[in-house]
């Protein structure tokens, strides 16, 4: 069955090939009004030399006859100039549709490469078109100049549509690969499986040692045993056991809490004032004996 990933690629090859048409077009005309400009350029000189043409018909005219160059002082120059940038572009456009070489574009020149859409090439397409209709030229190139102005138009559409993927749905490699499952289908190499394996060994391994350690350390105690015998807890009985299996369970230093608030020292008795009554001399104290009744 027919699905629209299908209908998409056909649709775009084929104004793929429409726009390498009207590039080829463009290029061929490009050509040949380069040619006959040349060759209205040598009748001109020629007219003008012979005394054919006068200043008068200089001043009044001012492009030379049959041709696109102006009769003005580099005319020639920049007219030939003009075509051979709308040929060097073309051949760029051209490379770009048919993808080769696609390091280069990506490199040097991203807008034409596979990251990028159609939008831009379709912009320059319109560009060229429009420069070459700007001219009086012949039917052949008139035609040619305005497939390639459509095929741009059509290009800056599809641009919009389908952004970046556009290349990436009409490349014929993407298309044998088949479409993309939602989960990786990939293998990983055999160092990565060995890195794995290796890896997971080891987890394994100090899990299950870990595990092992707890477990002695539960049956010892009496923590893992079942409902029938119950375990030692934290009582006496706990810390008898304990101190005979070599452990030894310390009391914790009696501390206050962050948020308690600190005693206040009392100054002692060396550290206070002297009073009045203290600076006088005190009499000695007098000892005082008791007998009693059976004393000799």
């Amino acid at each position: 069955m027919t699905t629209i990933r299908t209908y998409i690629f056909f649709a775009l090859n084929a104004v793929r090939v429409l726009s390498i048409v009207s590039l080829l077009l463009v290029f061929a005309s490009s050509i040949l009004v380069m040619v006959k400009d040349i060759e209205a350029v040598n009748d001109f000189d020629a007219a003008k030399q012979s005394g054919n043409i006068t200043s008068v018909d200089l001043v009044n005219c001012d492009y030379i006859e049959n041709s696109t160059v102006p009769n003005q002082i580099g005319g020639v120059f920049w007219a030939v100039i003009n075509r051979l940038l709308i040929i060097f572009q073309v051949i760029i456009l051209i490379l770009s549709e048919v993808g080769w070489p696609a390091a280069f574009f990506d490199r040097f020149f991203p807008v034409l490469g596979t990251q990028f859409g159609l939008g831009a090439l379709g912009i320059f397409q319109g560009l060229i078109g429009a420069a070459v209709l700007s001219q009086h030229v012949d039917d052949f190139t008139l035609v040619a100049a305005f497939f390639l102005f459509v095929l741009g138009c059509l290009n800056m559409l599809l641009g919009l549509i389908f952004r970046e993927s556009a290349k990436e749905r009409r490349s014929i490699t993407s298309w044998r690969a088949g479409p993309q499952d939602v989960l990786p289908s990939h293998l990983p190499s055999a160092a990565n499986l060995n890195r794995t394996a290796s890896s997971t060994s080891a987890q394994s391994y100090t899990s299950s040692t870990v595990y092992e350690e707890k477990g002695r350390d539960l049956a010892e105690f009496g923590a893992g045993r079942g409902a029938s015998r119950a375990g030692y807890g934290f009582g006496r009985q706990g810390e008898k056991a304990a101190g005979m299996k070599g452990f030894l369970i310390s009391k914790p230093l009696e501390t206050l809490p962050r948020y308690a608030a600190r005693p206040t020292s009392t100054p002692s008795v060396s550290s206070r004032p002297p009073s009045v009554s203290s600076r006088s001399p005190s009499p000695a104290p007098q000892p005082q004996f008791h007998s009693s009744n059976t004393a000799i």
